[in-house]
């Protein structure tokens, strides 16, 4: 069988599609960087293609639908928890957006795919800035602070959070000995994080703490 000229180019603009998004996720050190997203992009580009080649008479979105199952699975691998937070979400929907554009490349949606990679470009490189702005307003942290006391100086160290600006959003307490631990999920500004950091130092009941 011949090699068809616009498959070449297909593969081709698919390498360059996966390489630019991968490029950015490369740059930023993800789980999924520059080489992972072009086999990603080629990969769903070329299941596209011999999609419509070795089912032209029937309906060629079976193997669509699979790509798109096997994308989830590839993005769910990079999905972690660390502490309080969870991360990998962008690159996980990275690979989806990636794969997306592989295969409407394969189905020669040519512009549209170009549409969708200069968006993802623009929202990759341009808005962490918007993101850390947001971040300087509302910052999240878990806090785990020991220290020796009863439910007065619990009381106190809560009115010292208010005191500081921020908020608990939830909160556990568990004993041990005279020893009370309580788990802090906390809001609220850098700035605020700061000033409760310092009150926490200084303060002599507390045996440790960490966020």
């Amino acid at each position: 069988m011949a090699l068809n000229p616009d498959d070449v180019l297909k593969i081709l603009l698919a390498v360059a599609a996966g390489g630019l998004i991968g490029l950015e996720r490369e740059y930023r050190d993800k789980a999924a960087g520059f080489r992972t997203l072009i086999f990603i992009c080629v990969g769903a580009c070329l299941f596209t293609i011999l999609s419509y080649k070795f089912a032209p008479s029937s309906d060629p979105n079976r193997i669509a639908a699979n790509i798109v199952t096997g994308v989830g699975f590839l993005g769910a691998g990079v999905i972690l928890r660390a502490g309080g937070r969870v991360i990998g979400l962008t690159t996980a929907a990275a690979i989806w957006l990636t794969a997306a554009v592989g295969m409407a490349i394969g189905g020669g949606e040519y512009l549209t795919a170009g549409v969708v990679v200069l968006t993802a470009m623009f929202v990759l490189w341009l808005f962490p800035a918007l993101e850390q702005r947001i971040d300087n307003i509302r910052e999240e942290r878990l806090y785990e602070i020991t220290f020796a006391g009863d439910l007065d100086q619990l009381a106190a160290l809560e009115r010292t959070v208010a005191e500081t600006g921020l908020h608990i959003q939830y909160h556990s307490h568990t004993r041990s000995g005279d020893e009370l631990t309580c788990s802090w999920n906390i809001t609220g500004s850098p700035e605020s994080h700061a000033k409760l950091v310092r009150r926490l130092i200084e303060h002599p009941e507390i045996k440790g703490f960490r966020y």
